[in-house]
């Protein structure tokens, strides 16, 4: 009777295993039929860092041609740069979800030659190509290594190649932060370089010239740079009134002549049909020519008659100069060895290290920005419509001179006194949004704006525009003897590169990115390191846990499973 009873018993167990597996099949089949016309993904992390804005979902679902990434990231990497190199393959495989075979990649080591000649002729080639390379030194005991390594990447798309640079260096930033950095940045900067690779038609960027503004040889390395994305002229408005016309966005870059009133205008105009401008006006006049020749100048207001305009729109800069703590340097000559002069770098106080103010896209994760000379920047008027952000600040350890002001070398000879350095930070550089309101409304007579052949429009459609109060952030040094250019935001004297390039490029982006691309730049991933001191302080424990923990805990499963077959058959 038992017999029967155990028989009856196994086929019923027997039966519902089969009728269990024909479901789970039946259920896998249903998922896939259904997966076939319905397509959702689920991104469960906190920061949500696998889902890409819809700007890049769309670019990359349009993609006509096959682009094709080579990531320099390969190879025995230190931790860190592995970290990038598992970011950058989810990331590429995250654009093949959406882009299919339109994209492809693959992951290249450039020191995997034994033969060193080798080795640096691809070094060189991919410099040339426009990478750059980190030198990583590293010390084990008495023995120093150095390893070559290039954090980038060549897109090539219809025969072309574009360089995308996956880390940027920041000043006094660790380097798993500037490496956390660039994994927030990943989706940006290879969608930048995509963009500029496969967009056909580009928008059209004009520097406003015939006010003396820095010439076109000091702004060579950023014109060439905004090149890569945008068609660059440089326009001479002289009271034309389609000069602005075929204009997506206008750059005034330090103009040290009036504006006339009828350029004004058409400026005005083109704002409020939704041009964008970025303005970088300096209503300080000082030369550090005059410095370096006779050790001092004077610092005079300069009036180029675009206060009342800008004013009008949501800002005043203030005819002032920003003294900082934390100011680049300059050489000194503080005595003599032999016949020769000995120089030594001392923090030059009008020339601010401006950082970002905040995590806005623009500014988010940029080096320090180099500038000289740089005033305030305050916000005025209450226009509802204008959203206002500051971009840039000088440190905490700032103080503020009116103009006019004497200018000297001679504040180097001794200490500062810190406690006059206590006026906080100041805005050198910042951001207005909405509908602006015509510095014209209420000044021109009827028979003017009711003529339709000028269009007269005193309220904008929704626009931007950046305001900078130091035109030096975009100048680049040119060295007069061989006509050649610096990179924008280089320093001669420690021989550092700073982010006033990567500023004025996210600047123009942010101003004429219609689709949102820029909102990438804006993901911030919290970073979770472990805390090394710590880890090798408990090193053995966890040694320990991670080799003896897997063990004991099958052996207590293959218990508790034999216990119950014993229970579960004894009957």
């Amino acid at each position: 009777m038992a017999g029967k009873k155990h028989q009856s018993s196994s086929a019923s167990r027997k039966r519902l295993n089969i009728l269990q597996l024909v479901i789970g099949i039946v259920i896998l089949f249903l998922l896939n039929f259904i997966g076939d016309f319905v397509f959702e993904r689920f991104d469960l992390t906190e920061e949500k860092r696998y889902s890409l804005t819809d700007a890049t979902i769309e670019e990359l679902k349009n993609l006509d041609d096959i682009v094709y990434f080579k990531v320099y990231l390969d190879g025995e990497l230190p931790a860190d740069y592995n970290r990038l190199h598992d970011a950058t393959q989810e990331m590429l495989d995250e654009f093949r979800v959406y882009a299919g075979d339109n994209v492809a990649y693959e992951f290249i080591d450039p020191s995997a030659d034994p033969d060193e000649k080798v080795r640096n002729s691809i070094y060189r080639e991919l410099s040339e190509k426009g990478l750059q390379y980190n030198n990583l030194r590293s010390r084990d005991g008495d023995k120093q290594t150095e390893q070559i390594i290039f954090p980038g990447a060549l897109i090539s798309y219809r025969g072309e190649e574009f360089p995308v640079q996956l880390i940027s260096s920041q000043m006094g930033v660790p380097r798993e932060v500037m490496v956390n950095n660039a994994i927030q940045q990943l989706e940006y900067e290879l969608m930048s370089t995509l963009r500029k690779a496969t967009r056909a038609v580009a928008k059209n960027v004009y520097f406003i010239k015939g006010q003396s503004e820095i010439s076109p040889d000091e702004l060579a390395d950023i014109s060439n740079t905004l090149g890569e994305y945008y068609n660059i002229e440089f326009k001479e408005i002289n009271g034309q009134l389609d000069a602005l016309q075929l204009a997506n966005a206008i750059i005034i870059a330090g103009p040290d002549s009036s504006f006339t009133e009828k350029d004004k205008y058409m400026i005005d105009q083109f704002i409020m049909k939704g041009g964008k401008v970025m303005w970088l006006v300096e209503p300080v006049h000082a030369s550090m020519d005059s410095i370096q020749k006779y050790t001092m100048t004077m610092g005079l207001p300069k009036d180029v008659n675009l206060s009342d305009q800008l004013f009008k729109y949501g800002a005043r800069i203030n005819p002032d100069l920003v003294m900082d703590l934390r100011a680049f340097p300059i050489p000194i000559v503080t005595g003599m060895v032999g016949d020769q002069p000995r120089q030594e770098l001392f923090p030059w106080y009008y020339a601010p290290m401006v950082g970002p103010a905040n995590t806005h896209p623009i500014v988010n994760n940029i080096d320090a920005v180099k500038t000289q000379f740089a005033s305030t920047i305050d916000f005025v008027g209450k226009n509802p419509e204008v959203e206002k952000t500051v971009l840039l600040t000088s440190s905490p350890y700032t103080k503020v001179v009116k103009a006019p002001a004497r200018i000297s070398l001679n504040v180097l000879r001794e200490s500062p006194d810190e406690r006059q350095y206590v006026q906080g930070e100041k805005a050198v550089a910042v951001l207005l949004e909405g509908k602006f309101e015509s510095v014209f409304k209420n000044r021109i007579s009827p028979d003017v704006s009711e003529n339709p052949e000028f269009r007269f429009k005193e309220e904008s459609t929704p626009t931007k525009m950046v305001v900078i109060s130091d035109a030096d952030i975009i100048r680049n040094r040119v060295n007069r003897n061989t006509n050649e250019y610096y990179e924008l935001g280089y320093d001669r004297y420690t021989n550092r590169t700073y982010g006033n390039k990567e500023f004025i490029l996210n600047c123009m982006n942010y101003l004429l990115d219609d689709d949102g691309l820029i909102n990438a730049r804006g993901k911030e991933f919290k970073i979770r390191l472990l805390d090394k001191q710590k880890a090798k302080r408990e090193r053995l424990n966890w040694q320990i846990t991670n080799v003896v923990a897997p063990i004991l805990i099958i052996l207590l499963f293959g218990v508790i499973h034999f216990y119950i077959r014993k229970r579960l058959y004894a009957k």
